[in-house]
Formats: C-alpha cells, structure tokens, sequence
C-alpha cells in the first residue's frame, strides 16, 4: 500500500509526511484512538481517501486518511488487542501458561505494566473466570522465573527484562532497596512466599534477620507496632530457612513489657492479618493478667479486634468471663458501636442467653453517643439496616410489653431517617403484629373479652409458659447453631428452625391476644330464667322428638362426647338468652334442627376456689 499512498501524496490528496504512518496501519490491520479506543482497519478507499474502522460501538466508521495518521495509533500483529481480534480462542488457549500471557502483554506495552493494566486487557474477554486465582498464580511463577520483576506495590509496574536474574539475588535486592522498616517488611512478606525456591536459604535469611534486628533496636519504643511485625516476620523467616537465633535480638515478648505500652492503640495499628499472631504474643507475654487487659479493652477496639479478643478468650476457656463482661456493658448501656457491631454479627450459641431486645437498645445507645463520629455510627447503622433477621431473633421470645418499649425508642431514635425507620418498625411488626397500632397510631376496636373457666385459663397460662419459657429460647439455640454451620443458602438445618421460629411466634402472638381478652368465671351464679353460659340446657328435637343435654361453658370449654359446648359455638349462640318452652332452630352437624328448650338448671352450684393473688396478676399481665 505504500505506492499506492505515494501516489495519492504526489496528487495532493494526502501530505507527504502521513505515508509512512498509513502503510504502518494498514500492516498491522489495527489501530487505537484515544477515545473510541481499540479499532480493526476493514477497508481502504484510495479514491476518496478514507479508511473504514470497526470500532466498539462504532462499526463501518469511516475516516479521512490524513486524521486517520495523525490522530490513530498504529497496533502491530503481535500486540494483544491485535491477537485478541485475530483469534480470541488461542489467546485464551494460551492463559493456561501464565508466562507467556504475561509476556505477551508486558511486550505490547513496552515492557512493562502495573497490575490493573493487565487485569483491564485480560478481563473478562481471556480470563473469563476467577481473576484473582489466576493472577496468584501468575505472580508466583513471574517470582520463580529470572525475567520478571514483580513490585511489592500494585501500583508499580510489572517488568519483563530480557536478562535473566536468580530469585535469590532480585529478593535481596529488593530488600536491600527498600526505604523503612514497614518497607522491609512487606518485603521479607514476599520473600516468605518464595522462600524455599531461594537457591541460598540460610545465607539469604541470615542477611535479612541481621538487618531487621538492626532496625527493630531503632524502632522498639518509636514504632512498637512496626517492630512486632519486623520480629513475626523475621521469626517466621528463621522457622522456613532453618537460620540460627541471634543472641540477644529482641523478642516480642520483651516489646510487650515496655513502659508506656498502649496496648489497644498498637493492636490497631498492626495489619489485621496479623491481629491473631501478636494476642497470643501478648498472652505469653503476660500469662496472669491477658484476660482482665483484653475484656478491659474489647470496649474500645474495632469490631474486627473485638471478634480477636473473644476468639483468644473462647479459645483459652475463659468464655464465661467473656459474656460477664459483655452483659455488663450491654445492660449498662454502655456498649461501644464496634462491640455491638461484632456481636451483632457474632451471635452465635455461646451467646444465646445473653441475646434479647436489650441488645438492641444498647445498639440504638451506642449509636446516639457516637451520633457525631460518623464512620463509627454508620457501621453499625448500616449493618442493623442489611440485617433482616437481626430484629426479630433479639425480640423472638420478648414480652409484647417490652417489644413495645422497644417499639417507642425506635420510634425516638435520632440515628435512623424517617424511610430506614418506617423498615425497622416494619420488621418490627413482622414479628410482633401487636404493635401494629403503637406504630400507625391508629386504636383497633377492642374486641369483646372472652368468658373463660378459671380451669381453662390456667391451662392456656400454661401453654403460653411453655412456649415463651422452653420452645422459642430452645429454637432461638437451634438457629445459632444451625447458623454456625455456615453458607445459609444450603443450610436445610437453619431453614427449617427458622420455619419453626415463624409457627411458635404466631402461636405466641395469637396466646397473647386470646389471654388479654379472656375473662375467668366460676359460673356459680349462672341464673336459669334463660339459657346463659354456666347452665345446663334440655332440649327435644321436634322432628325426631329426641331429647339431648347441653352444658354451656366459657370459650375455651368444649367436649362433645359430655354434651359440653363453648358458648361461642352456633347451637350454643341459637340457645342463649331464650327461656323455657322457647323454641329455636340451630344447625348441628351441617343440618338446621328446630329444637324447643324444656329445662335450665345451673352447671355448678358450688364456686371452686379463688385464684391466688399471682394467678389473677399473671391473668392480667397477659
């Protein structure tokens, strides 16, 4: 094509100084543009001097020849983008080896790349699956092999260099150039991974150590959380070298033993990575007194730090000093945010007796103390509002009085706006449709009260016992457990206790209601001028001319094979409040009878004895 673009200069449809830029497009076949990025060059029209480009988004575009030279940039054969347009399949045929990916890149650019380079090229159209799986991977053989230099920052690019280098000496070097212990040490980090390819271990490590020691000495009492890293790393550096102890190096033990110590502030400041390693350093460090120094601090570290502290403490058998202390600060109100974020995330079965609404209102505390510290409040604010279950397993086995309490605070809480409010309340009602009303304001006709027998109100007190004492605190165990078993989705143990919580708090709720309304009657003094419940009714069927017995009693009083009804039942409504020689037709047994009453006596003429003071506060509160 280059004639043909010389042709084209000599009749002045082009300036002389794009021929060479053109005949460069046209070999590679592809080009980039600034802003409508990679192109594949389709066509060239010599007549009317133009190029038709395929661009993402822009296929068939055409463009003069001399913008195409000075504004497009000229993609060899070779190029990735330009193998990529070629034949997709063989260059993800060739991802299986990492190297020669990874080279082919780094050539397209010159060189070199920083990591969200290459990511941006190779996803998703080659790696199509787990980057970060491949891209390890890909890390770990650049380090083995001699011709890539692999920076500790991602932010530096990668190099491929023709020369090749030994692992042994880039990871020296590499140590050696780094400025500051906190750099050292992400160094020696990486040299950890790649420790038993060195082709000199112990003189390797021996170098290293003396240079960390070196550092840790200057950094003891300015930087006590730097040094800690320093010796983890260097200790761990000696196990897989096999390298010789240094007499008199400072141990970490001896940093957690200095004057002045903080011990919270420095755990903070240590990678969490790392947060496992230096409590149990501390712990050995201090073996009679770990225990009171870290439940003396869970209060004022972050959530990742407190999930740390009890993991020691669980672990070291002391869980039941943990949960002391965590009721302590939770009924005193005076929970942190980052306590209660953890523990809202935790709990699990070996909290389940401290778990109930009084965690809630600590959060909601804890929250308006930090009301001005908005990462804090945020965090915790945030998480309460993602989880949808956290309200109703506090609240599951809470009397509806308390829920309504709670209900008041949600309500006058200055941590949430109206819209996240009106959620919470919703779950709220979700769980306890009792407070349906304390939230919308509106008053529902209260229903009549129920006439119950005192013997069946003490076995529907009973039931409620039963179920709020043993089988909701029972099933709220079951779901902790069955949650710590993990991945929710295909956990058929936590599905199914959660069906169970929904069955016992309706069953809960509708207790609730029917006690409120319930009214307990002896019936002693049940008066026989007509049918009324506590009396005895004869009747004759006047079809068949049979004669049957009634005794009509309280709501919950039923046994058809005695002949006893609730006066809620439709024979019993028919019969009521109609006297001797009435006549009146009811439906038993899906057919309408006409029935004339013949006699009312009263059911019981003696009064059993009355309830105790509790039973009659017990029937009230419920």
């Amino acid at each position: 094509m280059r004639e043909e673009f010389e042709k084209l200069a000599a009749a002045g449809k082009i300036e002389g100084k794009h021929v060479d830029a053109l005949t460069q497009l046209v070999d590679g076949g592809c080009c980039f543009h600034r802003s409508w990025g990679f192109g594949k060059i389709k066509a060239v029209d010599t007549v009317f001097a133009r190029f038709t480009i395929d661009f993402p988004g822009k296929p068939g575009h055409q463009m003069d020849l001399s913008f195409a030279a000075e504004q497009l940039k000229p993609i060899p054969k070779d190029h990735i983008l330009a193998r990529k347009a070629a034949d997709l399949e063989s260059v993800r045929h060739l991802a299986a080896h990492h190297l020669d990916l990874i080279k082919l890149v780094l050539k397209s650019y010159g060189g070199k790349a920083t990591t969200d380079q290459i990511q941006q090229v190779l996803v998703p159209d080659v790696i199509t699956d787990d980057w970060k799986k491949w891209w390890e991977t890909a890390k770990r053989e650049m380090k083995k092999d001699g011709h890539f230099i692999v920076p500790v920052k991602k932010t530096e690019p990668v190099i491929y260099q023709q020369q090749e280098t030994s692992l042994q000496t880039r990871s020296l070097t590499d140590f050696r150039a780094a400025k500051g212990l906190k750099a050292r040490v992400a160094v020696v980090a990486e040299i950890l991974k790649v420790a038993s390819d060195l082709s000199d271990k112990t003189g390797a490590a021996n170098e290293i150590i003396a240079a960390l020691n070196t550092d840790i000495v200057s950094h003891q009492r300015t930087q006590p959380a730097v040094a800690l890293e320093a010796i983890f790393a260097r200790d761990e550096l000696r196990h897989l070298t096999s390298a010789q102890p240094v007499a008199g190096e400072i141990t970490a033990q001896q940093i957690w033993l200095q004057d002045g110590i903080k011990f919270g502030q420095l755990l903070e400041t240590i990678p969490a990575a790392k947060h496992h390693r230096a409590l149990e350093s501390f712990r050995q460090a201090n073996p009679d007194k770990w225990q009171e120094v870290l439940r003396g601090s869970l209060n004022f570290v972050s959530a990742k730090l407190a999930k740390e502290f009890a993991s020691l403490l669980v672990a070291q058998n002391k869980l039941d000093l943990l949960k002391e202390t965590l009721s302590r600060l939770i009924n005193q109100h005076m929970a942190s945010s980052e306590l209660m974020l953890w523990f809202g995330r935790e709990r699990n079965e070996d909290f389940v007796d401290i778990l109930g609404p009084e965690v809630f209102r600590a959060m909601l505390t804890a929250m308006e103390r930090d009301q001005f510290n908005e990462k804090r409040s945020n965090r915790l604010r945030d998480f309460i509002l993602e989880d949808q279950e956290l309200l109703g397993e506090l609240t599951a086995s809470a009397d509806i009085e308390v829920v309504k309490d709670l209900t008041r605070a949600l309500q006058l809480s200055p941590v949430f706006d109206d819209m996240d409010k009106r959620s919470l309340l919703a779950r709220l009602v979700k769980a306890h449709p009792q407070v349906q009303s304390l939230i919308t304001g509106e008053q529902t006709k209260q229903e009549s009260g129920l006439l119950v027998s005192w013997e069946s109100l003490e076995r529907r007190r009973a039931e409620y016992q039963e179920l709020v004492q043993k089988k909701i605190p029972a099933n709220s165990k079951e779901i902790a457990i069955a949650r710590s078993y993990g991945d929710l989705r295909e956990n058929h143990e936590y599905k199914a206790a959660k069906e169970m919580q929904k069955v016992l708090m309706h069953q809960k709720a509708e207790l609730e209601v029917a006690l409120g309304r319930a009214r307990g009657q002896d019936f002693s003094n049940a008066k026989t001028d007509v049918v009324a419940p506590g009396t005895i009714v004869h009747v004759t069927d006047l079809q068949s001319n049979n004669s049957e017995t009634f005794t009509v009693l309280g709501a919950w009083d039923s046994d058809p094979d005695k002949g006893i009804i609730s006066y809620l039942t439709p024979v019993a409504q028919a019969l009521l409040n109609h006297k001797v020689g009435d006549e009146i037709e009811a439906e038993l047994h899906g057919n309408k009878r006409r029935q004339r009453i013949d006699k009312i006596e009263v059911w019981r003429t003696e009064a059993p004895a009355a309830p105790t003071t509790s039973d009659t506060a017990s029937v009230t509160a419920a």
